[in-house]
């Protein structure tokens, strides 16, 4: 029978990250401008713009975070050639700690420790994964990253402010806003929750408590203010 793991878990992470935030805060914005104009114009052109800079701002965070992942990466790696060559023995000992936690027995650590000290490469990448918990980044990674983000945030804002290009008032546009947005932020929560492996009814309602909660804050402080 063959395994079935779940792959691409970094671009997930970063589809729900962009997508997340863009239901919720140009949906919010939309909503809190509802509350205080009346003018279907002004919450569009507002909204866009809110997703243009959002997005931007969304996608270099995305980068400067791969990049951030690389270069630490890189630091770690480097400092560890280092150290097999200048404190050999103590990397020695802390390879063999590593296998004794996995249950052998101080021969076997001794033999293996010693075998892999041969092959320097493979023995940093060990060290960087065993020891040190760090995987080595795709370097296509940090612009992977802001194109994903940056994308799905922009997909997500315009779905809450799409139906004030197809309606002719404020109120409606809001209205037809609450219904579309929040049935995507059930479908939303749903997909990710299936492709996460978390419970699906759970991360449902978590997705759309926080963007109803989000537009409902911003629509009484608006209110509050006007």
């Amino acid at each position: 029978m063959e395994e079935k793991h779940f792959q691409s878990s970094e671009k997930v992470r970063d589809f729900v990250i962009g997508m997340s935030d863009g239901l919720t805060v140009p949906f919010a914005l939309a909503a809190g401008l509802s509350g205080a104009v009346d003018n279907n114009g002004i919450i569009i052109t507002a909204g866009l713009a809110e997703i243009a800079a959002g997005s931007i701002a969304m996608g270099l965070g995305g980068y400067l975070a791969g990049r951030t992942e690389i270069e630490h990466y890189d630091a770690e790696e480097k400092r560890e050639y280092e150290e097999i060559e200048k404190l050999h023995e103590v990397e020695i000992r802390e390879t063999k700690e590593i296998f004794a936690k996995y249950g052998l027995n101080d021969q076997q650590q001794e033999s293996i420790a010693r075998a892999m000290a041969k092959n320097p490469k493979q023995w940093v990448d060990f060290m960087m994964r065993f020891e040190l918990g760090l995987e080595r980044p795709d370097k296509n990674r940090a612009h992977e990253s802001a194109f994903i983000i940056g994308i799905s945030y922009v997909i997500g804002g315009l779905i809450p402010l799409s139906t004030y290009f197809l309606t002719d008032s404020v109120t409606k546009g809001l209205e037809s806003s609450i219904i579309v947005t929040i049935g995507c932020l059930i479908i939303f929560g749903i997909v990710k929750s299936k492709l996460t492996g978390q419970p699906l009814l759970k991360g449902a309602l978590r997705v759309t408590i926080v963007g109803a909660f989000a537009a409902a804050a911003a629509f009484a402080l608006a209110k509050m203010i006007a």
